[in-house]
Order: structure tokens, then sequence, then C-alpha cells
């Protein structure tokens, strides 16, 4: 199992939660203090650089619009890190392809980080969090075709040596595509995409060979994916399963006391306030999923279970506080539980957890927990990654 180190970067310096409706697309700006903001930066920047140098490969995302994610522009993120860290892979999950206005842009940028990195980057490209719609200003019920059709055209924009060559879609309108730069790894980095309840998706992207990813849901909804994308995986269940990752998020402690405090804090993260209408504008989902979700069917996903005392969410997976032991059995309750998965997307960092806090745990993660839970689903990590120098040279 290979372990990746991330954290939202998120800005928790908020009013009363009662004194705003929504802390996504509405929370007026004036809020967020540029000092505060610019050492929260920073500061996020060293541990990433710490879990780096621990041993721990690098996910990063971007948000919109929201205190709960201050980095707006991951591929920025992603060129810092490729420059400043010298071991673990660098994985973006993602770039909102349906949301941006040039999937060549991304395909460019992309190129440049896994050149800068020496061939370190994995690349995910996601559909995007129904709140961002109303920053972006896309129509909602076309952003998995936008997705979907954005992904093929950065794939040939990385793959084609002979272009230029033209591009037409639905979506978009290319004339002459040929990239500079092109990736560093042949034919292009590892793709990934994530995804919670559209069957016909989790299909196409196992039959494509993609990594897919599951963010802080219960064992028994993640099952339900895992399973229905090493079903539709053509190289086989075992192969399938390594290309699989989940997310929770983690506290691990000296004593389990010290942990499920840090676990207390971190669960900041699941306390995100959204307006009705940003969750869920027309035809983002099928009107067939909105009446299943009217009648109960995800009531047990975790929109609905944030509000659930710790023990209960350790108990589902969607926290793994401890000491090392504890932690360790968590993750293998949670890997026998979903029937395996390849990769562990460590939230190690959220809310109110301070800077030393987050380094004491991401150094008892990657020094305790992570060399006992290596040998699940056959990981490679970093011993398969081209180790660099800080200054970029092997």
């Amino acid at each position: 199992m290979d372990a990746w180190y991330f954290t939202e970067m998120p800005y928790p310096h908020l009013p009363p939660q009662d004194s705003y409706a929504s802390d996504r697309v509405s929370l007026s700006n004036a809020v967020f203090d540029p000092e505060i903001g610019a050492d929260l930066y920073n500061r996020y920047l060293d541990e990433y650089v710490i879990a780096d140098d621990l041993g721990l490969n690098l996910m990063l995302n971007e948000h919109h619009q929201t205190p709960t994610c201050i980095d707006p522009a991951v591929p920025l993120t992603a060129a810092i890190l490729a420059r400043e860290t010298a071991k673990g892979r660098i994985l973006v999950l993602g770039n909102p392809v349906a949301n941006r206005a040039d999937p060549i842009r991304i395909a460019e940028e992309m190129a440049m980080v896994d050149c800068i990195s020496r061939g370190r980057l994995d690349v995910g490209f996601v559909r995007g969090v129904p709140y961002e719609l109303f920053a972006s200003n896309t129509n909602p019920t076309q952003t998995m075709e936008r997705l979907w059709d954005g992904i093929e055209l950065i794939l040939k924009a990385w793959t084609t040596r002979d272009g230029p060559f033209n591009y037409e879609s639905p979506h978009w309108h290319k004339r002459s595509v040929n990239i500079w730069p092109r990736p560093y790894q042949q034919p292009h980095p590892p793709v990934w995409t994530t995804g919670s309840t559209n069957g016909p998706n989790i299909d196409r992207v196992a039959k494509r060979g993609f990594h897919f990813a599951s963010f802080l849901q219960p064992h028994e909804s993640v099952r339900v994916l895992f399973d229905r994308y090493r079903a539709a995986a053509p190289d086989g269940p075992e192969a399938a399963t390594r290309r699989l990752g989940f997310m929770p998020l983690v506290a691990v402690g000296e004593t389990e006391a010290e942990a499920l405090e840090r676990a207390e804090k971190l669960r900041w993260f699941l306390r995100s306030k959204a307006a009705p209408q940003f969750r869920n504008p027309p035809g983002y989902v099928s009107v067939d999923l909105n009446i299943r979700a009217l009648k109960g069917q995800f009531a047990g996903r975790t929109a609905a279970i944030r509000q659930e005392s710790t023990d209960y969410l350790i108990d589902k997976g969607v926290i793994m506080a401890g000491t090392p032991d504890q932690v360790v059995a968590q993750v293998e309750r949670f890997y026998e539980r979903t029937g395996g998965f390849g990769h562990l997307l460590a939230m190690l960092q959220a809310g109110f957890l301070d800077h030393q806090e987050t380094v004491r745990n991401i150094t008892l993660f990657a020094r305790e927990v992570y060399p006992r839970i290596r040998h699940l689903a056959g990981a490679k990590g970093q011993a398969g990654a081209t180790q660099t120098t800080r200054s970029g040279h092997p």
C-alpha cells in the first residue's frame, strides 16, 4: 500500500457558524486576512516538504470560494512542491476539468510539473463539487460530458508526436494542438479520478485503467464502489485493487487520548456549512439519483453521518485515530471490509491542528504506521520514483 500525505490547506479562522448562511460560495472574503493566509500557505508547504522527507507521497487538490481549501490553483502548488521536494510522488487530485476553460492549459501545466519533478507526478481529473458551479458559471447538466471530453483532449495532447492536430467535439474546438512541453513520463503520468454514486462512470474509469479514489465514506459504501470497479477492470481484481485509493481523516498519538484530541480538531473539516441551493444545483445529478436520495438510499453515506460520534466514525473508517497499533489495526480492518485498496490518502491536517501537532501527526504516521501497512496490496511507493536533490538534479 502506498501512503500519501494530504491537507486541504484550510483557513479555519471564521466567525461563528450561526452568523452566516454558507461557508461555501457566499461567505465574504472580507473574513480572509492576507497576513494570516500568507503564514498558512508557507506553513502548509513546509509540512508537505516534511512529509516528503519522512518518506510519504504527497496529495493536493483545489477548491474555489471556500475557506475549507485556500488552494484555488493546484498547478501552482504542485509546481512548488515539484521543485522543493526530492523523493515522493505528487498526486494532483484533482484538476476540475469540467469547470476549467481550456483543457490544453491543463495538459501544458501538468506536463511542466512532470518535467520539473522528473516524472514524480500523478494527475487526477475530477468533475468538481456542485458548490463550484456557481463560481465557474458552468451548466450543471454538462459537467460529466465536459469532464470526459476534456480528458480525451488532454490525453491526445500528451501522446501526439506528429502534431499539430485539430480537435472538434461538443465542448472543445481546437484548430491547432501541439503542446510544449510534453510529459516526462511516457506516454503520460498515471491518471486518477474520484466518484461516489455514478456506477456507469466507475465502469468507464475501470475500463480505462485509471486509478479511482473514494473520500470520507463508510466502509459499506466504499465496498460497493470498489467492487464495481474491480468487476469492470479488464486486467482482473488484483491489479484493479492496486489502483484503488481511500481518504480518511487520520490522527496518530503517543496515547489514545492524545490521538482522539487530534481527531476532534480534524473533525473541523466535517463541519463545513453549505446552503441547500449550493449542494445540489438542478441537473448536477440525474433525476433517478435525486429520487433515490429522497427515498433515503444514501442515508448512510458521509454527508448524513458527519454529526455522529467520533467512535462511530472510527468504526466506519471515516476517521482512523489512536496509537500507532490502533491505527494499523483500523487500516487493516478497513482494507478487509472493502476488499482491499492500494493507496491510503491520509488527511493528517485539518482545521485548527497547528504546525507542531501536524508535524507530530505526520511523523508518527510515517514512522510507526506506514511501515506496517506497506505490504497491503503490493506497494511500490517511492522506491520506483526518481529521487532528486532540492536543486532538481538526480
